[in-house]
């Protein structure tokens, strides 16, 4: 299928870009490589091949989700750096 400037700028204007000169020109060239890309694909003979949902047989290791008691608020205050009573002391990040 051949990319026309037409098509890109079609495309822009649904995308709300804006492309002009060297960039449209390079937008329609990649557009004509994903397309060659796709052709290729389709030309594949791929009668019996499973679709790939994991790129290794590694399967994930997930731990089992069971309900914990939450932290009181003493051992939450217990594990900050700067604890000063009820909350803790972090550095002033926003200057007045």
């Amino acid at each position: 299928m051949n990319i026309t400037s037409e098509d890109v700028q079609k495309l822009a204007h649904l995308s709300r870009l804006e492309l002009e000169g060297d960039k449209a020109e390079a937008m329609k060239q990649d557009l004509t490589k994903i397309l060659g890309f796709v052709a290729a694909i389709e030309r594949l003979d791929l009668e019996g091949v499973e679709p790939l949902v994991y790129m290794t047989d590694c399967e994930n290791v997930l731990r089992e989700d069971a309900p914990e008691p939450p932290l009181t608020h003493a051992e939450a205050m217990k594990n900050g750096p700067g604890a000063d009573s009820d909350y803790f002391r972090v550095p002033r990040v926003v200057e007045k």
